[in-house]
């Protein structure tokens, strides 16, 4: 289990009713929509345009661990931090925590390589773009 940092970046998630599946439950794919809306809204936060511009990330590994079920009545928030990097490789955490009873719902580690966008190949993280991810 991932203890949040102070310094994590949080996201409120708003469930909507196509997020739920026939189980009444938050469907498992949505998580990694969420994933997807929270780390860019945090990267978004710590970059400049012309980061932005300069460098893209993409997705190489996803590892969730689904803890508690989350349904329509939930209200939850999703908190997100760059937990290390490496080379061309940036591990992400993000924690999906209920707002009530402050219990982890699901927490995720997802890997990403920065892409250089000129050669769509993997480029070592600059040491700018490290201390830009507070690294």
């Amino acid at each position: 289990m991932f203890t949040i940092p102070p310094h994590a970046f949080q996201v409120p998630i708003h469930i909507n009713k196509a997020d739920i599946d026939i189980l009444n439950h938050v469907n498992n794919t949505v998580y990694l929509r969420w994933v997807q809306d929270v780390a860019t809204a945090h990267w978004d936060t710590l970059t400049t345009p012309a980061q932005r511009q300069q460098y893209w990330w993409v997705v190489r590994r996803h590892e969730i661990d689904y803890l508690r079920p989350c349904t329509m009545d939930d209200a939850i928030t999703a908190y997100t931090w760059v937990h290390s990097a490496h080379g061309k490789a940036s591990d992400r955490i993000v924690v999906f925590q209920h707002n009530e009873t402050g219990k982890t719902i699901a927490q995720v580690k997802t890997t990403w390589i920065l892409v250089d966008p000129a050669t769509q190949r993997g480029t070592t993280i600059p040491e700018e773009l490290l201390r830009s991810l507070g690294l």
